[in-house]
């Protein structure tokens, strides 16, 4: 079996690892966009454009399946990559877990891109699921660059912002 992940960096890596843990006989076949890294600050535009780019990368690979390691990649893209590779190749996305933490009961909050934060498919997905939750949607602007690039500065400054609107 050959399964093809994509991402823009290296967030992509993270998946691959879980892939390999799950799947150890997997071939993996890694596509990104480290040109265009990170691409939770882009448009939803770009991110699909970017994100068909990478995803045929990876489909010249001929693999059986393709995930789709990144949140703002999926709740924008997803639509345009099925349409364009299924049936073909299936394409599996990665979105906020918001079915899972609506399981838990409480409130919650949704740490993830500007780009994913607000999308009208997190909304969906917080309608859907977590409509009595008590949901918080918390924007988090340069965490993932700050992780692509190991600012640890960067890192520590944009998780404490997104801490700050994060309700107890």
């Amino acid at each position: 079996m050959k399964i093809a992940l994509m991402d823009s960096g290296i967030g992509l890596l993270a998946a691959a690892g879980a892939v390999r843990r799950l799947c150890p006989e997997a071939d993996l076949v890694l596509s990104s966009d480290p040109d265009g890294m990170p691409w939770g600050p882009r448009s939803p535009r770009d991110v699909t454009e970017r994100a068909l780019v990478v995803a045929r990368a990876a489909a010249q690979h001929r693999p059986d399946a393709l995930i789709v390691a990144c949140n703002t990649a999926s709740v924008h893209a997803l639509p345009a990559l099925r349409a364009e590779l299924e049936p073909r190749l299936p394409v599996i996305g990665t979105v906020p877990a918001i079915k899972p933490a609506a399981a838990g009961g409480g409130p919650f909050a949704i740490w993830a891109t500007p780009a994913t934060t607000g999308s009208p498919y997190q909304r969906g997905l917080i309608r859907d699921f977590a409509a009595n939750a008590g949901v918080t949607e918390v924007p988090c602007p340069g965490l993932a660059d700050a992780v692509e690039n190991a600012d640890e500065t960067a890192i520590d400054r944009a998780v404490a912002a997104a801490a700050g609107l994060t309700p107890r």
